[in-house]
């Protein structure tokens, strides 16, 4: 029998309760992340299958696609779960050359919210985050309009992305800020100092490529060792590590694998000694 998400439980801006451990649905899309994928039927069982096993916590853009991650969520789960919070971003637009082209002027995150409200069926987005700062758009005017839109009552919560220390803490004199989304793994921590931020003041963070997107790098060796210990992947150590991190961290682990969902939703059930964190960390 497959063992449910083990992960404990963060209060997104103190109200949505979620298990830590989510999914990032940026591969339930077609190649470069454009388009559908390549089979449809099994993306929607992907979905189906993460919420069976208790995650409650499912992350998209509306730049994925684009537009089809947040279509396929609905077309999946709507209508949703109580207990379901769906996060969105938005601030980024694609060509058909796979570019990410920043956008984030006030009207178009109010646009871009608009249609994410349309592709995932709701009223209200639970966890709206600016995907990106765009730096030919003051970065506090971004927020403001992210800001104007949660007392419109169509964002309950609002998110950054991609954001140093300075931009968290200019935002959080706007607005309430849940959580921040950056890079974080074993072998990318330039966001150290971000996370410390997030934990001081229990805002959630969600490092992206938890799994450094299967480059681990140098600490090949040691996870090796440490993931042969406890009879478990590479990977799953990996996903260990992050959810024992810091009590605030939220990874979002995505897959368009119902195997490798169900190692990542296992991964929630090792527990690393005090020593194996240590020798992760350094």
């Amino acid at each position: 029998m497959t063992r449910r998400n083990a992960s404990g439980t963060f209060d997104i801006g103190g109200e949505l309760t979620v298990h830590r451990l989510g999914f990032g649905a940026l591969r339930l899309t077609g190649d470069n992340v454009l388009g559908e994928p390549e089979n449809v039927e099994n993306a929607k069982r992907v979905l189906q299958t993460a919420v069976s096993l208790g995650i409650d916590f499912i992350d998209t853009a509306d730049s994925y696609g684009p537009g089809v991650s947040e279509r396929l969520i609905r077309e999946t789960l709507s209508p949703y779960a109580d207990d379901v919070v769906i996060a969105t971003k938005g601030g980024l637009l694609r060509n058909r050359e796979g570019e990410w082209l920043k956008r984030g002027d006030p009207d178009s995150l109010r646009n871009a919210l608009l249609c994410s409200l349309d592709r995932l069926g709701v009223d209200c987005i639970d966890l709206y985050q600016y995907h990106r700062p765009d730096p030919e758009v003051d970065f506090e005017t971004s927020v403001t309009a992210l800001a104007e839109l949660k007392d419109d009552g169509v964002i309950e919560h609002i998110g950054l992305s991609n954001v140093s220390v300075d931009q968290l803490e200019a935002a959080r004199e706007i607005a309430d800020i849940a959580t921040v989304q950056n890079q974080y793994n074993l072998t990318v921590r330039d966001s150290a100092d971000v996370l410390d931020v997030c934990e001081s003041a229990d805002i959630g963070f969600i490092p992206y490529f938890p799994l450094g997107a299967g480059d681990l790098g140098e600490k090949s060796s040691v996870l090796a060792e440490i993931a042969e210990s406890h009879d478990a992947s590479e990977y799953q150590v990996a996903l260990a590590w992050l959810l024992q991190r810091s009590p605030v961290v939220l990874p979002i682990p995505g897959t368009s694998s119902i195997p490798h969902l169900k190692e990542n939703v296992a991964a929630s059930h090792l527990e690393l000694s005090d020593a194996e964190m240590r020798r992760l960390t350094e």
